[in-house]
């Protein structure tokens, strides 16, 4: 979990299994809290769990300034098509006040819809201005 944490810390959103996804929920939320306070103390408390000192030092600085508003409810689990190798199933963690937009993935298939329907409605067209041009001759 320690490293799962350092990660999520790192990159801001990771991709996991649903059940430690969740689970990660547990422990990064206390350390963002500790975080806010920005003690010595609270320095010495969250590197017990997390031994990475760039990771310590995101947390102290951008992370803990960015939600130093929010009560509480630091993270976000976006839940994902099953694993292709064991069919496990996925999730996305991300930090909520990191998220831009949808997963891209979301993204892509609405795009894709888009082409597709409009290239149906090109052809239904086109085939609509065949047949007049049919019937007129």
């Amino acid at each position: 979990m320690a490293n799962l944490c350092t990660q999520l810390i790192l990159h801001k959103r990771i991709r996991t299994t649903e059940a430690k996804a969740k689970e990660m929920r547990r422990y990064i939320e206390p350390l963002i809290t500790r975080a806010k306070e920005g003690t010595t103390h609270a320095h010495r408390e969250v590197f017990k769990f997390i031994r990475n000192k760039q990771a310590i030092k995101e947390l102290f600085g951008e992370i803990a300034n960015k939600v130093a508003d929010r009560p509480g409810g630091y993270t976000r689990v976006i839940k994902l098509p099953p694993r292709f190798g064991d069919a496990a199933k996925m999730a996305m963690i991300e930090l909520v006040d990191y998220s831009e937009a949808p997963t891209e993935r979301r993204r892509g298939r609405q795009d894709r819809e888009k082409r597709v329907r409009g290239s149906k409605e090109a052809q239904a067209k086109a085939s609509g201005e065949q047949k007049q041009a049919a019937a007129t001759a």
